[in-house]
């Protein structure tokens, strides 16, 4: 029996829903259904009756749910404690970050948090967006720090998670320049003439948002999609070579800007064509006992990162 058979039954019976919990566990729902099927096979009882809508427990899943609860919260119990034991003294902090924020955006972050906050111990666990996600509910890491987008939100149970905002990103299209300072490919390009496009592979969480940049354009667009990958950087670098434009996070392409390595491939028929996303810390919330103790490492600067947002979103500049 694996815990995550335990933690996704306890799900379906808090929201009644197969496909609720499968979005909420970031998982698709017929592997949802087999991770349930497999709990009842260990039971050796049915635990849901199928014939109800919305889901219902059986008599043996009320029992079960009750004696899961207890037993999730003995073992996060126990691994808290077992962690605190092996970093006793180091109070390193795991943080699970996407491809692209962990070259852009960590490092800076990280930089000002030392100068802001203080020293702080990190270890980097770089993954795509769904992973990343994966890492918090599985309990692998101390915080998860990601992009938000209304038209794209990571499904994290309000209940069980929480959350702070750290900052913006701005999405826009970027390709080399000629000698003459000009981009070498511009938005819209033309039925004659398509503009050679740097795109995120299927999936990627930054080519979902590039779908919507694209589909909310005033003008048809002509793209000729010539290369893709699922990390900013290597469209970045492929951009820098001339191979075609890209969008890419400003954060990503700061330096190259400053220095006309890369220019904005916009044009006077589509001046804007840019999407503003969230950056946000995610975490576990702590059991009430603990989250009023600031002598853990990954508690006082969840306190200070709240602390900053808050007065951020007091600030004369957000009101």
């Amino acid at each position: 029996m694996e815990t995550k058979w335990l933690e996704d039954f306890v799900s379906l019976a808090e929201t009644r829903s197969f496909s609720r919990s499968a979005q909420l566990r970031h998982v698709t729902q017929p592997a949802f259904s087999r991770r349930i099927q497999s709990l009842e096979a260990w039971a050796g009882a049915d635990l849901v009756d199928r014939s109800a809508y919305p889901t219902r427990l059986t008599a043996a899943g009320e029992t079960l749910y009750a004696q899961a609860l207890d037993m999730l919260q003995f073992l996060n119990s126990t691994r808290a404690m077992l962690r605190a034991q092996s970093s006793t003294g180091q109070d390193v902090m795991a943080f699970a970050v996407p491809h692209t924020l962990a070259f852009t955006f960590f490092p800076a972050w990280v930089s000002s948090l030392r100068e802001e906050f203080g020293p702080i111990k990190s270890r980097l666990i770089a993954l795509n967006v769904h992973d990343a996600v994966l890492h918090l509910i599985e309990g692998n890491c101390d915080l998860l720090i990601s992009y938000y987008h209304p038209s794209q939100p990571i499904e994290l149970d309000a209940d069980r998670y929480e959350m702070v905002e750290l900052g913006q990103e701005v999405m826009g299209p970027y390709a080399k320049p000629r000698a003459d300072g000009q981009p070498m490919f511009q938005l819209p390009g033309s039925a004659s003439a398509h503009v050679p496009y740097l795109g995120y592979a299927p999936g990627a969480y930054l080519g979902r948002i590039v779908d919507l940049i694209l589909k909310s354009a005033p003008v048809p667009m002509h793209l000729d999609r010539v290369y893709e990958t699922d990390m900013a950087e290597g469209l970045k670098a492929m951009a820098l070579a001339g191979h075609g434009l890209a969008f890419l996070p400003h954060s990503a392409v700061v330096k190259e800007l400053r220095e006309h390595l890369l220019v904005r491939a916009t044009s006077h028929l589509w001046p804007h064509p840019d999407q503003t996303m969230l950056l946000r810390a995610y975490r576990v919330k702590p059991a009430r006992a603990n989250a009023a103790n600031p002598k853990t490492a990954a508690q006082a600067l969840w306190s200070f990162l709240q602390c900053k947002a808050e007065t951020a979103a007091h600030s004369p500049d957000q009101d």
